[in-house]
């Protein structure tokens, strides 16, 4: 197995340390003369890592001795706790040749899971899943935003337990909620804050509704955040990652070493009212003027065509459009696409990705967007944070969300808040 720390970013995630201090987590606690909450912190942090380490693909504890650098019995002590614990299982191969058997680690699937929602303006995609990443049951529905959060939530609720039901598995099996929402939230509370389409739903706390539902953590993330955390997670070469979301709206969402990068308060990412400059009569739904939004989404899109007589009524009727050959419609989306490069190129010149991801629907015109967007960011940002840059479309496609809500609710559980609840 590669050492994880050879994967690029992982130095900057959250568990790292250096070479030269690769000694015990308690061992050193006790040299400093830390106290006994000091070592307890600790011992988390390197149980964390090794359950990390799992998840990731180690599934030998010799994998986990060169990985972490840890003796062998340091390893074996951790691996045994979290045995007992109920959150990793071990076990045996047939024997080939002379020998033991190989001993295999995974994450436990019998008394733990946990529930990834995927909520969208007219739909929400539900899903109950093994923390090893299996998905046991899921479901999609339609509905209404701008219901309301408490109507909205009561319906995932009951979705949730028709599909916990399903799958053979009671509430108390339940061990993290990853809910992404199609407006801006402060994660840290997982509060909604001034959504443009979600009515009724600013200064929402959606971590709320479900207390007392679920003796489960609920972590709530915009949309886009989730659509970046999971495609990242099917791309083991990439280490800064962006994933541009162009359908309806445009979205950016932003990944170093494993971790989304949210700013200050959340807003990190919204590039869609980033302004384009030649545009000041075009209003945007933000207040300002020249937004990329207003100019190059699918809604923008769509409505030049309405203007031009063709029948268009949604960003679908876009995609259909272009799919069958109208000159206008594809001129449409070029356009959009070059104005969209002009943002990304000093995206790429100020953050120098590795990988740029275009996903939601617009996206599937991949042939007509592809081609524009690259000419306009090689064109405009430094060859030096071209020169190994990807500029690629998903490879997830609409599990994209689901995807990354599952994986922000097991690293959340693998995290030493998340094992502290958990051991507990």
């Amino acid at each position: 197995m590669t050492d994880q720390r050879d994967r690029p970013g992982w130095a900057d995630g959250p568990y790292a340390d250096t070479r030269a201090d690769r000694a015990d987590p308690a061992e050193r606690a006790d040299r400093a003369g830390g106290n006994r909450a000091d070592r307890g912190d600790r011992q988390l942090t390197a149980l964390s890592e090794l359950a990390r380490l799992v998840a990731d693909g180690a599934t030998r504890r010799s994998q986990l001795v060169t990985a972490t650098g840890l003796s062998r019995a340091a390893v074996a002590q951790r691996v045994d706790l979290l045995i007992g614990k109920g959150l990793l299982v071990e076990t045996g191969t047939a024997a080939t040749g002379r020998g033991r058997p190989p001993l295999t680690l995974r994450l436990a699937s019998d008394s733990a899971v946990v529930c990834a929602v995927d909520l969208g303006a007219t739909h929400s995609t539900v899903a109950v899943a093994e923390l090893g990443g299996e998905v046991l049951a899921e479901a999609t529905q339609e509905l209404d935003i701008d219901d309301g959060p408490e109507a909205v939530l009561t319906r995932l609720h009951e979705q949730l337990g028709r599909l916990l039901a399903a799958s053979g598995r009671p509430a108390g099996h339940v061990r993290a909620i990853g809910i992404g929402v199609p407006g801006p939230v402060e994660a840290s509370t997982g509060t909604v804050v001034r959504p443009p389409i979600m009515r009724g739903w600013d200064g929402y706390r959606v971590p709320d509704f479900f207390a007392g539902r679920y003796d489960a953590p609920v972590l709530v993330d915009n949309d886009v955040n989730m659509m970046a955390l999971g495609e990242y997670g099917h791309r083991p070469s990439a280490a800064h990652l962006l994933y541009v979301k162009v359908g309806t709206g445009i979205g950016c969402g932003i990944v170093s070493g494993g971790v989304v990068h949210r700013g200050a308060s959340g807003a990190a990412g919204d590039i869609g009212h980033i302004r384009l400059p030649g545009h000041d009569d075009v209003l945007c739904h933000c207040g300002n003027t020249g937004c990329v939004e207003a100019v190059a989404s699918g809604a923008a899109i769509a409505a030049t065509l309405r203007e031009a007589g063709l029948p268009v009524a949604h960003v679908a009727d876009v995609v259909r459009l272009v799919a069958a050959g109208d000159p206008l419609a594809r001129r449409q989306v070029r356009l959009a696409a070059q104005r969209i490069g002009d943002v990304l190129a000093s995206l790429v010149s100020f953050y120098n990705p590795d990988t740029i991801v275009l996903g939601g629907s617009i996206a599937s015109l991949h042939d007509d967007l592809l081609a524009d967007i690259r000419a306009a960011v090689y064109r405009r940002a430094l060859p030096l944070a071209t020169r190994t840059v990807a500029i690629e479309t998903t490879l997830l496609g609409r599990r994209a969300g689901i995807e990354g809500a599952r994986r922000l609710a097991v690293r959340h559980l693998l995290s030493p808040e998340g094992l502290s609840r958990f051991l507990s």
